[in-house]
């Protein structure tokens, strides 16, 4: 076992032991806690949200409530909303002119605990959700299971960026344990014409390719022996369609959760249970 991979099981076995004997609350974790990621992970849209200037991030986002549950107490959510991969290394420029810092400045060696969820942003996950959004009935909008498929070869060839970051996050944090977070379901096969105008080629296709980002990303931490968690088993019965949805819709309904086609503080809850879990 190399010296890295022996100093995050030691800190891996002391956190676990820390969380089976006592409160979550009572013992906090050694070592820093530190959140990379998109707005998938800074619950942009989210209330409350937190002063975080162009990010975006939510008081109640999985960071914050990983950290809560585990007793840490030194941590750098630097998760933001609109981040790309290049956001990690480099700073990221807001709309407004804002600037937020790159992420990577985050670590250091005494990072015990890092949780990274990104990508989406780079393949334009979003963009082509939007773009399976029918407002008129065919033939007047277009299929975009009917064009071109250009994502699943960017999404394949997102690996490479995977490996990078991966490779950095090790060599900036030599002690920390790395939890890779996929994406949660968006919407079931078939979709839900009557409540979203996504037609069911459309959601089927939507949904392909969420699934293989997180194929990719769960290669990715399997062949750096780090984690991934993935969220499709327990999002997939709350998903853009569930009468229990933990997805915001193509128009918002809540003033809690306004950003199209991203998570609610539900699914942040969710996901922050199974990083715990998965740590434990």
């Amino acid at each position: 076992m190399s010296t890295r991979r022996l100093v995050v099981a030691v800190a891996a076995a002391a956190a676990a032991s820390t969380l089976s004997a006592a409160p979550a609350s009572a013992a906090p974790a050694p070592g820093a806690y530190v959140a990379l990621g998109d707005s998938f992970s800074a619950g942009s849209g989210i209330a409350p949200q937190t002063p975080s200037g162009i990010c975006g991030r939510s008081a109640v986002n999985y960071p914050t409530l990983v950290a809560r549950e585990l007793g840490i107490d030194t941590v750098r959510d630097v998760t933001c909303g609109a981040a790309e991969s290049e956001n990690l290394a480099g700073p990221q420029t807001g709309l407004g002119g804002g600037v937020a810092a790159p992420q990577f400045d985050a670590l250091g060696p005494d990072t015990t605990l890092v949780t990274l969820g990104i990508g989406g942003n780079d393949i334009q996950l979003v963009q082509l959700a939007a773009g399976c959004i029918s407002v008129l009935p065919a033939p007047l909008t277009p299929s975009c299971s009917d064009r071109p498929d250009t994502y699943s070869d960017r999404i394949d060839a997102f690996a490479a960026t995977y490996d990078t970051i991966l490779d950095e996050i090790a060599r900036r944090a030599p002690a920390a344990q790395v939890v890779m977070v996929g994406y949660p379901t968006g919407i079931r096969p078939g979709g839900c014409l009557d409540s979203q105008p996504v037609r069911p080629a459309d959601a089927t296709y939507l949904q392909a390719r969420i699934d293989q980002l997180n194929s990719v990303m769960s290669r990715a931490a399997a062949a750096h022996d780090d984690t991934f968690v993935d969220l499709a088993p327990t999002t997939r019965d709350h998903d853009v369609c569930a009468a229990d949805s933990w997805m915001v819709g193509a128009v918002p309904t809540s003033p809690d959760a306004v950003v199209p086609l991203h998570p609610t503080a539900e699914s942040h809850e969710n996901t922050a249970r199974e990083i715990v879990a998965a740590l434990r």
